[in-house]
């Protein structure tokens, strides 16, 4: 699978990509004198993408190479440099600006790797160091991390509903920019799609790019044959003919012709298109012509708007369609354009060097945050994941653990590595700023979503009403959260120091 590493878009610094209140923030702890303290954030999501049982994370790589290459710029910090605040004084101090300029990276970065599934709540990636750092990662973080994650997600929809036929990326023109089309190719072949149309996204990922030819070839023509058999001459391997310019049936009839004249000069008519109409019926009776012509073998691809709902109806419909080329709804997530991913500090350590818990309120009981140092344990029966347990690291954990559900605390279950396989989620990535994991290829990335899936009960793929997966937080950690929210709204600070 061949890539070009040197053109990979983030092997360049993206510093100034984010939010203009994380460098206030900064700027803050900066003057305070909190810069250096040490603290830790988590990433994660609340809402199930699309209503579904399951998400699938993406975006690390993306995450690896952007803080690999974090620095300040000369341009950037003269930018800084130049903003005003409200009365048009120097928003940011000569001082600050240098002491921007000196960044190296030194946080401990952990996360799950990339193709794990993943649900609501669960740390996709920890982050441990000088708060100043790991405030400034908030917004690069969820920008590259959540958009990924949501498309991975759509794609292992869309491929389940099509399973077992191959599905094709075809979303480049309708994505949002250049960047928004470059990452949805890479998450869409993460989340099962065989290739893409987006050719650049073919050099910087080594995905396969497919494609056939647009309605405009076959209008260039006089007649709709001399198209198609000038398109089968100029690439007469793997040939696909787009049939419905004018009229899918007839096209199918002039495919098959010009079929046979490729047979004649050693190829075969490899597919047809259809990208308009009725595709079950029309998918019928081009099958039809084709077998009965002695095409058998020639596959139907369709597109049009497709997503994981139309493909599951028009298979129950009987459609004879073999190949999927989706596109808007995919990379765009249409009917979920976003992940609801959040990137909140849970845990910091005061003067004396001692953990101190954080925990952030709301009235809506699924934005209270989880306080600690977080990780994952996945229980395993040894055919499908039974459970996951959130725990801290700060609190000793001793026999099973005690699973509380994070939004239903009647609901309580213990589970024990002692009769089950358990693997914890979150692995180390970077070390006191060091890279210390090994980027798997994107077809590793891709074969994980898949066997991750394949664990997955059938009741949580249902594209409508899954079952929910059991995930919640460890009894410890979970009476912990419930004493700092009433310590919090009884008016009492806690942990406060001395």
């Amino acid at each position: 699978m061949k890539r070009v590493e040197s053109s990979f878009p983030y092997n360049q610094s993206l510093a100034l990509l984010t939010d203009l209140y994380q460098l206030t923030m900064v700027y803050g702890y900066w003057k305070a004198g909190l810069a250096e303290r040490q603290a830790v954030f988590h990433l994660n999501f609340r809402r199930w993408p699309f209503k579904g049982g399951f998400a699938i994370a993406a975006g690390l790589e993306t995450a690896v190479h952007f803080l690999k290459n974090f620095k300040f710029s000369k341009s950037d910090l003269d930018y800084l440099a130049s903003l005003e605040d409200a009365e048009g004084e120097r928003l940011f101090e000569k001082e600050f600006l240098h002491f921007l300029s000196r960044f190296d990276f030194c946080c401990d970065f952990d996360a799950v790797p990339e193709g794990t599934a993943v649900f609501p709540y669960e740390p996709l990636i920890r982050v441990k160091g000088p708060i100043w750092q790991a405030q400034l990662l908030e917004s690069p973080m969820l920008n590259l991390i959540n958009f990924q994650t949501l498309i991975a997600t759509k794609a292992a929809r869309i491929c389940m509903a099509a399973c077992p036929d191959p599905v094709v990326e075809f979303g480049m023109r309708r994505a949002q920019g250049p960047d928004g089309a470059i990452s949805a190719s890479r998450a869409a072949y993460i989340g099962g799609c065989v290739g893409t149309s987006d050719v650049i996204a073919g050099k910087l990922f080594g995905i396969p790019v497919r494609g056939t030819h647009a309605h405009s070839w076959v209008m260039a023509f006089d007649e709709e044959k001399a198209a198609f058999g000038t398109f089968a001459e100029i690439m007469p391997k793997g040939c696909i003919m787009l049939i419905d310019t004018y009229d899918s049936i007839e096209g199918a009839k002039q495919a098959v012709e010009v079929g046979r004249e490729m047979r004649k000069r050693g190829s075969d008519l490899y597919g047809v298109r259809l990208d308009s109409g009725d595709l079950a019926l029309l998918s019928i009776e081009v099958r039809k012509i084709l077998d009965r012509e002695g095409f058998p073998k020639t596959e139907i691809m369709a597109s049009n708007e497709l997503d994981e709902y139309l493909i599951r109806d028009l298979k129950q419909q009987g459609a004879k369609i073999t190949i999927w080329g989706v596109g808007t709804n995919l990379v765009t997530g249409k009917d979920q354009p976003a992940l609801d991913g959040v990137y909140k500090l849970s845990a910091i350590q005061n003067k004396k060097g001692e953990w101190v818990h954080k925990v952030k309120l709301s009235e809506q009981t699924a934005k209270v945050t989880n306080p600690g140092i977080l990780q994952i344990r996945r229980f395993f029966d040894g055919k499908f994941y039974i459970g996951d347990g959130i725990f801290d690291e700060l609190i000793q954990i001793e026999g099973p653990l005690q699973i509380v559900d994070i939004l239903d605390p009647n609901d309580q279950r213990s589970l024990s590595g002692e009769t089950l396989h358990f693997e914890d989620l979150l692995v180390p990535i970077f070390r006191k700023g060091n890279l210390v994991y090994d980027l798997p290829s994107l077809p590793e990335i891709q074969r994980r979503a898949h066997v991750e899936l394949s664990r997955l009960p059938p009741s949580m793929e249902r594209l409508v009403n899954p079952q929910p997966y059991f995930a919640g937080l460890e009894k410890g950690l979970y009476h912990k959260k419930i004493e700092l929210i009433r310590e919090l709204r009884g008016g009492h600070w806690p942990n406060k120091e001395s």
